[in-house]
């Protein structure tokens, strides 16, 4: 085949077929929506938590409220605008401090298993080599503490720096910096701690910059989704656009964490080029094996791939 020839001999355009190829084969689409489902239900649980506990911490100073506020629901696309309007005033509450760190927990430690899960699929990990059912919480709880302490650490420099004495032109740009640094650092955990396989940094950098920059251009995509579809609607239809836009938004970050993930394993194994029809290249038959290797349950168990001769 021409196509297929043609794509073999440019290594960007083989490198691109070859990281959809392996979304498509590692069947990410299907992770990534239950990423976005657990997600969904972790946001509302969480910043209940979070308005509980700054109702305590900052009883006193209405003005350092109302700017962390402003920034931590800046960072939350499509319906953050809409919820941060309809809080009044910050009260610290008990039953709604539990409540809602027990259930951002329950839905935050889904999300972790199932990136867990995908990311091991990514990195073509035996089954029998996967963490087991108390190892995959342990680490998906201390990735999720750690993921937490840093998006908090975030939003409270965040705040701070902006209810001072700052232009607003210089407040903007420190924002956007800090957003972009804590996404680069919030993915590289991820990646470094969300797989069984032990990876490098180096191994995992190219997907860090793939989905730092991703998620900035989707925050701006969603902050101009708000302004151009929401704000038109009436309240009822406004309401369900709303919860619509985050879902979309979030499946698609789900989605770009995968690509991102599926660049730094055909990078760091060498997946490419692979075939269109043709014959199997040597990307294909390496593919292949970790495919069929991923079947694995028992240690003793033995996998043999062949292949007929071309």
């Amino acid at each position: 085949m021409f196509i297929d020839g043609w794509q073999r001999r440019h290594a960007s355009v083989a490198f691109a077929v070859a990281v959809g190829r392996k979304f498509v084969d590692d069947r990410a689409g299907g992770f990534a929506a239950l990423i976005a489902y657990y997600a969904f239900f972790s946001i509302f649980p969480l910043l209940l938590a979070l308005t509980s506990v700054l109702g305590f911490v900052l009883q006193g100073d209405e003005q350092l409220q109302k700017d962390i506020v402003d920034s931590v629901f800046a960072e939350l696309p499509v319906v953050g605008p809409e919820i941060r309007d309809s809080i009044g005033r910050l009260d610290g509450s008990g039953p709604a401090l539990v409540i809602g760190l027990g259930l951002a927990l329950w839905a935050g430690l889904g999300v972790m298993l199932a990136l867990s899960r995908a990311l091991d699929r990514v990195w073509g990990v035996p089954r029998v080599r996967r963490r087991g059912f108390v190892a995959a919480r342990a680490r998906g709880l201390l990735l999720l503490v750690a993921i937490g302490i840093t998006l908090i650490a975030s939003s409270v420099a965040t705040g701070v720096a902006v209810a001072g004495q700052l232009e607003s032109r210089l407040g903007s740009v420190l924002t956007v910096a800090l957003s972009v640094g804590v996404d680069a650092v919030v993915i590289t955990l991820v990646f470094l701690l969300g797989t069984s396989r032990r990876v490098r940094l180096a191994d995992v950098l190219p997907g860090v910059l793939l989905g730092t920059g991703g998620l900035l251009l989707l925050q701006t995509l969603g902050a101009v989704y708000v302004q151009a579809t929401i704000q038109r609607a009436s309240a009822t239809y406004g309401l369900f656009a709303a919860v619509i836009g985050l879902l979309s938004w979030l499946l698609l970050t789900a989605q770009l964490l995968l690509i991102a993930a599926e660049v730094n394993a055909v990078r760091a194994d060498r997946l490419w080029p692979r075939s269109l029809g043709g014959a199997l290249t040597e990307a294909d038959e390496r593919a292949l094996e970790r495919a069929a290797a991923m079947a694995q349950v028992d240690a003793r168990q033995r996998i043999a791939v062949t292949f007929d001769e071309p």
